[in-house]
């Protein structure tokens, strides 16, 4: 601190020693220590309060933020090519950005693909967690697996997926906006 901010600070406080020590003098010490303890204790009330409040909301916020990605990463391992086209509404409808516009892009390819094989595969996360976030953007970690059934592999084959899913807030929810396979 420096020596401006330590005098600032003391001269009130010997202000009010001052005026404590002239109260006792008078003989209303008692209620001038009161006083000066209810203006401490509520100030003290006050700041805990906000720190409650702020970590609440950072704990909901990452709540939030997990959901988004469990959603995200759920709608994006479980595709079925006989309703492949509410699926993958259901992973744009969770998009933004260059992942939207990639995967919008990318639809009607992967519609021929997915019908042609009669794909089918049926999502699990596993575990996700927050590598970053603040306000406004925020990094997940997800595993998921999967089984995929195809005309290739009939009675099903699993797989495992490392997501990393970089998030957005934007209108009031959290929207992947990019979608990495990793590890």
């Amino acid at each position: 601190m420096s020596g401006g901010l330590v005098a600032g600070a003391i001269r009130p406080l010997r202000r009010l020693g001052v005026r404590l020590m002239d109260a006792a003098r008078r003989g209303r010490a008692l209620p001038a220590s009161l006083a000066v303890a209810t203006a401490v204790t509520t100030a003290l009330s006050v700041w805990l309060s906000l720190q409650v409040y702020e970590q609440r909301a950072e704990e909901q916020r990452h709540q939030d933020i997990l959901a988004a990605a469990r959603r995200s990463a759920l709608n994006f391992t479980s595709l079925d090519h006989r309703h492949y086209e509410r699926d993958s509404k259901n992973v744009l409808k969770g998009a933004t950005g260059d992942f939207k516009q990639q995967f919008a892009a990318q639809t009607a390819e992967l519609t021929k693909l997915v019908a042609a094989n009669k794909s089918v595969s049926e999502g699990q996360v596993l575990e996700a967690g927050i590598t970053r976030a603040d306000a406004r953007t925020a990094r997940v970690l997800v595993v998921a697996d999967s089984k995929v059934t195809n005309t290739a592999a009939p009675q099903g084959q699993a797989r495992t997926y490392r997501l990393q899913l970089d998030l957005v807030y934007e209108r009031g929810r959290w929207m992947t906006s990019d979608v990495e396979f990793v590890g």
